[in-house]
């Protein structure tokens, strides 16, 4: 009787060390959802972005589908939310998402190789049936950088620039998604 209480201890022990140090392991990869937005809120889930860390930097590996064929400007914003806003006096799409991820005040584009923000990510490629599935790297970023950032498809493309006559982000904001 003595020795099988003594076995559930240890069992009970061993399962235990093995829970806590499952909650200690590093993920090696993230996906994150992607949706459709529109300043009515969230919608379709187009896919999702496999997120993990390469000697080369965030690697993202994109599976998307129904997006406008064409290039888009794809940003890290600064906040968790995919939720509409107001600027103003109309409601937008992902303005909750905030502005570009920009932890070192750089305040400026300068694209995915360049010196500004971190946000800047390499253009998105969507072919005529409006899918992407390619791999894009951002060498300034890890997986750590990103939990708790959103990431933002734009309607057209990115030219990196500061002007905002010039569409330099992007325009408007149509698919997001939160990485947690």
């Amino acid at each position: 009787m003595l020795r099988d209480r003594l076995m559930v201890a240890a069992v009970i022990g061993i399962a235990a060390s093995g829970a806590s140090g499952v909650a200690l392991a590093k993920t090696s990869t993230v996906k994150v959802a992607m949706h459709l937005i529109d300043a009515n809120g969230i919608h379709a889930q187009i896919g999702t972005l496999t997120l993990s860390d390469t000697r080369d930097g965030l690697s993202i590996k994109t599976s998307l589908k129904g997006l406008p064929p064409g290039d888009h400007g794809f940003h890290v914003h600064q906040n968790p939310s995919c939720d509409p806003g107001e600027k103003d006096g109309k409601m937008a799409a992902g303005l909750a998402a905030g502005g570009h991820y920009d932890p070192g005040a750089k305040g400026k584009h300068m694209g995915p190789m360049g010196d500004g923000h971190l946000g800047d990510l390499p253009l998105l490629h969507v072919d005529a049936k409006g899918d992407t599935k390619e791999t894009l790297v951002a060498p300034h970023l890890k997986l750590a950088d990103v939990h708790g950032r959103s990431f933002m498809i734009h309607a057209g493309g990115d030219n990196y620039s500061d002007d905002p006559a010039a569409l330099g982000g992007g325009g408007a904001r149509i698919a997001c998604g939160v990485s947690k």
